[in-house]
């Protein structure tokens, strides 16, 4: 199959040998262990010099042990060949051929040029271990598969197990610090801002609670979103007919995948319509937006609670990580914030990318599976470790000030639990007088007639955190 030849004249030229595929002989280096279509590729796709990611290769690599299993089980592939191209593929899912897979990003729509090196390179490493006995890339190690069925299984594989790997213990901790945080801060009150402007009381453990529920909703759509992505093309091959595969074999591979991912991976009920459109990657992918505008509001409020420490709100103190200015000595500013939102835009980016892969979909095959793939898990990766970051670098390190508390008898919203004892424009006409005169509501309250102890009972701030009549909540 391979005969070596020097790379040319140059002292310093690597080593190449000739492969042959059914287009012809082609060159290759030396020390690759792919063949002539993966260095086809190599040569037709010098686009950005960034190969597909180690999780999108693992899960492939998962894909083919997943087969060769089936096929031996199946009566396929006899014994020794099948248990040659599995383990050589547990070996490539566990990172040790990472070089051998050049091929960029942007290539075959379809993710051909990626499935073909890692048969080749399969392929390469079983007959090695069959002490040279022929491995057959295609007619062995691609037996029952297509491009178009494994490549697209791929993709919702690995970002399944990212999700699951990731995602979801980064969010479990994010949500189980901000529970903490709430309690912690549940005896604070302070002002509540609607419209940012001054509304009634509200405990400063209640804006985290709703936080840790924010985070806890992300759990469940991080969750949904994995589970979208089990459901996995395998087994349609070409067209989705399923030609060239025994009929059990996918389900029996899914069986495998399960096996192998500890995650519950089943065959897509109607292959013509899974392999043909990227709808549960824009599905999952929608989940991984939310998540991330969920974070945005999270971050942000505590920036806005943050600021200061003099002209600003100020009612919290945020962990002190870095100097923040070049020329402003002791300035501190909330770069974890801004890191995490760039994340987010990142990610808003991505979901356009994910969405505008639908428009590969011609047919029976969708062609911007590559891009959709890395889309995908830098998403799931970035979202992990910023989630990871805001936890460790600012939630944790959290504090309260005086601010909050200071300010609530200042706050004109005070009025509104004067409402149901005064009328709603009685209220409403101590409110602006106050904010005229720069008198508090208790002042204009007691000079108008009402009784000490019946203020200190309606103008109590931690009741008017509480459903009631006697400082309940205000509507907008």
């Amino acid at each position: 199959m391979s005969t070596e030849t020097p790379a040319g004249s140059p002292a310093n030229a690597k080593a190449t040998r000739i492969e042959r595929d059914s287009m012809g002989e082609m060159e290759v280096p030396a020390d690759a262990l792919y063949g002539a279509s993966t260095q086809r590729a190599v040569l037709n796709f010098p686009i950005s010099g960034q190969p597909l990611p180690r999780r999108f290769l693992r899960a492939l690599a998962l894909v083919k042990l997943a087969a060769a299993e089936t096929n031996q089980g199946l009566g396929l592939i006899d014994a020794p060949k099948a248990q040659a191209i599995a383990a050589a593929a547990r070996d490539v899912a566990g990172g040790a051929y990472d070089r051998h897979f050049p091929i960029d990003v942007y290539q075959t729509g379809s993710g051909t040029s990626t499935n073909t090196n890692m048969n080749e390179v399969i392929s390469h490493l079983a007959a090695a271990r069959l002490g040279g006995a022929k491995v057959h890339p295609n007619d062995d190690v691609n037996k029952c598969q297509s491009s178009n069925d494994t490549i697209p299984t791929a993709l919702q594989l690995s970002a399944a197990v990212a999700i699951e790997e990731e995602l979801i213990p980064a969010l479990i901790d994010l949500q189980a610090a901000l529970a903490a945080k709430s309690t912690e801060f549940w005896d604070i009150v302070k002002t509540g801002r609607t419209h940012l402007q001054d509304a009634t009381p509200i405990r400063l453990g209640q804006e985290f609670a709703g936080y840790a529920g924010q985070v806890e909703e992300a759990i469940r759509r991080a969750q949904a979103a994995r589970d979208e992505l089990l459901v996995v093309p395998l087994g349609g091959t070409a067209v989705g007919t399923g030609i060239n595969a025994h009929p059990e074999y996918a389900a029996r591979a899914c069986g495998h995948l399960s096996e192998l991912t500890g995650l519950l991976v089943r065959e897509a009920p109607n292959h013509f319509h899974a392999q043909a459109t990227l709808d549960a990657a824009i599905a999952a992918h929608g989940g991984l937006r939310a998540i991330a505008l969920g974070l945005w509001k999270i971050a942000s409020d505590l920036r806005l609670m943050g600021m200061g420490p003099r002209a600003g709100i100020a009612e919290l103190a945020l962990p002190e990580t870095q100097p923040g200015s070049s020329i402003m000595p002791g300035k501190v500013n909330p770069v974890i914030v801004e890191s995490l939102t760039m994340v987010v835009a990142r990610v808003i980016g991505n979901d356009a990318t994910v969405a505008f892969g639908q428009t590969g979909s011609f047919l029976e095959l969708n062609v911007m599976l590559p891009v959709t793939a890395v889309a995908m898990l830098e998403s799931v990766s970035l979202l992990a470790a910023s989630a990871r970051n805001f936890r460790v670098k600012l939630v944790e390190g959290l504090r309260a000030t005086e601010r909050g508390p200071q300010l609530v008898e200042q706050g004109l919203m005070l009025a509104t639990a004067l409402a149901p004892e005064i009328g709603y424009d009685a209220a409403a006409a101590m409110a602006k007088e106050g904010y005229k005169t720069g008198r508090t509501i208790r002042d204009l309250a007691l000079e108008k007639g009402l009784a000490p102890d019946k203020l200190d009972e309606l103008l109590d701030p931690a009741k008017m955190t509480e459903p009631g009549l006697g400082g309940g909540p205000a509507g907008g």
